[in-house]
């Protein structure tokens, strides 16, 4: 009996054919804010026609209405319509379902009580919501915890998983909003601060997912799922120390969390434990044998042959088989460098292609004027006059090594070379310059960061370095984005070393595109966008050639380094002040810890098959053969 009444599949899809109809007419209207009394006019009349021959003959109880009425304003609303007019259109179209008058209990925002106790209506839809996840089934999950949510707004579990089924298809933006509802209502809910960390952690701001993740754990210590986005977060900021007791207690909560075991694989190989990770990850396979995240990292660890079709069959199986967005994006990334690594070129960049393709919906869309925009405030404000003012305040220390450069231009390389020499270790990406200038923008703008401010952020840093490295006499902090600050570096440490890695453009920018970064990178998910930032990019550092000091900067090219190593070694040593050490020359043999995409590469001896790579997608990457003339 209930579960005939709650029946309501056939209107719901009636309901959202009649929104996808009407939407496209309207959204000109609504975005142009007309007003919610105005009559819609013409379309409307056609939609009211529609209901009185598809849905009055299916005599709809009290529920069913609602329900009608809900999806057909749910999809206005996916389709672009303004909540105002969604709302005036769909209580009119009500009110002519019932004959001219509002049901009662049914207000503007349709928020229904059908004859059953709220109790048990609700107990039902959460039931039925959580029952379609667990069947992978988002769409019908969606359907049900909206219409919870609409019998109860505050709902904060319905809020939660409503966010979780959207993030499962995909509509991770929605999703966080949702999952911040659900904390505003129910701030100690410990499944949606794991959410909104997860969330974070998606999109490379680890320091924030950290903070959720933890705070996740304080409330329910046995939160698997948040223990395991932890160990990922700490180990994404190269914190591996920390990260592996998150991997451990959670195996020990779980003995077959396949994540968890795909955690400690990941600390495994950026230690160069090649053998161990790979074990972990067949394990996490056997638990699950369709896993795209263990199913990539193997592709990662390797240099794939024909020999491995095995492993590509399942991967494209499983990539094809309607998984989340970025899962399935991830298995595209490696199934393009599996055909790469074959010499298969147009079926690796098919993948490669539609591995961006999954992500650009996901993230933030490249804002090319923005970025123009800090470089132009850079060259502004970094004059020659204000880079020779700058040695007041700071630190005279020559520890810092800035290795800088595009993302894939060789710089976990260098640092790796450098790391090897007994005097010098290697910290990775930080993103303490990222966070600086952001939090002192207004001065930064100004040419006014007093002495105060270099002081208080000289030592914050050399304190973040001795944390991650010790007391060593150099640290190598290798975060490419750091060419965008190299004014204020320089203003806090005029004795700073700075290694700008030089490689062709389009090798640089291709090994971009074929790389899956956090989606805050936004610009190397397309071929244009890259392009036009190399260029912006490439100002820039004509820029902090021209004004820091002779002997601040020293360029590396890639393609030299390569061909030449001892040659390019000892110029890099004798730039830092330091002795020459063969150790540098088996950087490959140095145990440390790589967390950026190049741990594998990094733990092979110097090749150069990266060079002029591009040669072999010439006839795939157009809009990157304007770079050519950039090349040296």
């Amino acid at each position: 009996m209930i579960l005939e009444w709650f029946n309501a599949s056939e209107v719901t899809k009636i309901g959202v054919a009649l929104a996808d109809h009407f939407a496209p007419r309207q959204a000109t209207r609504s975005a142009a804010h007309k007003s919610a009394r105005e009559k819609p006019g013409d379309a409307f009349q056609e939609i009211l026609r529609r209901v009185d021959r598809e849905v009055r003959s299916l005599r709809l109880n009290f529920y069913k209405k609602a329900k009608f009425a809900n999806s057909f304003k749910w999809r206005l609303l996916e389709n672009g319509v303004e909540q105002g007019f969604a709302d005036e259109v769909t209580q009119r179209l009500i009110v002519h379902l019932s004959g001219g008058q509002t049901p009662t209990g049914l207000r503007h925002e349709l928020d229904f009580k059908p004859d059953l106790s709220s109790s048990n209506n609700a107990k039902y839809l959460l039931l039925q919501g959580n029952k379609c996840i667990s069947q992978g089934a988002y769409t019908e999950a969606i359907d049900f915890y909206r219409d919870l949510i609409t019998i109860d707004p505050r709902h904060a579990i319905a809020l939660n998983n409503l966010g979780a089924a959207l993030s499962k298809l995909g509509r991770y933006k929605e999703a966080e909003d949702y999952f911040y509802q659900a904390i505003r209502i129910k701030p100690d809910y410990p499944d949606a601060h794991s959410n909104i960390g997860t969330a974070l952690l998606l999109k490379g701001r680890y320091a924030e997912a950290e903070t959720f993740l933890r705070r996740a754990l304080k409330l329910n210590p046995r939160l698997v799922e948040a223990r395991v986005n932890l160990g990922f977060t700490l180990s994404f900021m190269s914190r591996l120390r920390d990260a592996k007791p998150h991997f451990e207690k959670a195996l020990k909560y779980e003995r077959r969390n396949a994540d968890a075991l795909c955690g400690m694989a990941l600390i495994a190989k950026t230690e160069g434990n090649f053998d161990q990770a790979g074990a972990m990850l067949a394990q996490a396979l056997q638990i699950n044998p369709r896993m795209p995240r263990a199913l990539a990292a193997q592709a990662a660890m390797r240099k794939m042959t024909s020999a491995d079709s095995t492993w590509l069959v399942r991967a494209e199986e499983v990539a094809g088989s309607g998984i989340a967005p970025l899962d399935e994006s991830e298995l595209r990334f490696a199934i393009g460098k599996y055909y790469d690594d074959v010499g298969n070129f147009k079926n690796a960049f098919q993948n490669y292609k539609q591995a961006n393709d999954l992500l650009k919906p996901v993230a933030e869309p490249f804002d090319l004027d923005a970025y123009k925009h800090l470089v132009d405030t850079m060259i502004r404000v970094y004059t020659p006059g204000v880079v020779a003012g700058t040695a007041r305040g700071g630190s005279t220390t020559v520890k810092p090594i800035l290795v800088v450069g595009m993302p894939r231009s060789g710089t976990s390389l260098t640092e790796q070379i450098i790391s090897s020499h007994p005097s010098a270790k290697g910290a990775g990406e930080m993103e303490f310059w990222s966070h600086a200038v952001h939090e002192h923008e207004s001065a930064i703008k100004n040419g006014s960061l007093g002495e105060s401010v270099k002081d208080k952020l000289a030592e914050a840093y050399l304190r973040a370095l001795e944390v991650r490295c010790g007391e060593a006499l150099r640290v190598v902090d290798k975060a490419p984005v750091n060419s965008d600050y190299l004014g204020t570096i320089h203003s806090v440490f005029p004795n700073a070393r700075i290694i700008y890695m030089q490689r062709d453009p389009i090798d640089t920018c291709l090994s971009c595109y074929f790389q899956q970064f956090v989606l805050s990178l936004n610009f190397t998910m397309d071929l244009s966008d890259l392009a036009a930032y190399y260029r912006e990019h490439q100002r820039l550092m004509a820029h902090w050639r021209a004004v820091l000091p002779p002997g601040t900067i020293l360029d590396v090219p890639y393609a030299e380094l390569v061909a030449d190593q001892e040659g390019w070694t000892r110029k890099i040593l004798k730039f830092l002040d330091l002795e020459w050490d063969e150790r540098c020359l088996d950087f490959h043999n140095t145990k440390r810890a790589v967390v950026t995409a190049s741990f594998w590469q990094v733990r092979q001896k110097i090749y150069t098959n990266s060079v002029h790579r591009w040669g072999n997608y010439e006839k795939f990457i157009g809009p990157l053969l304007s770079l050519k003339d950039l090349a040296r």
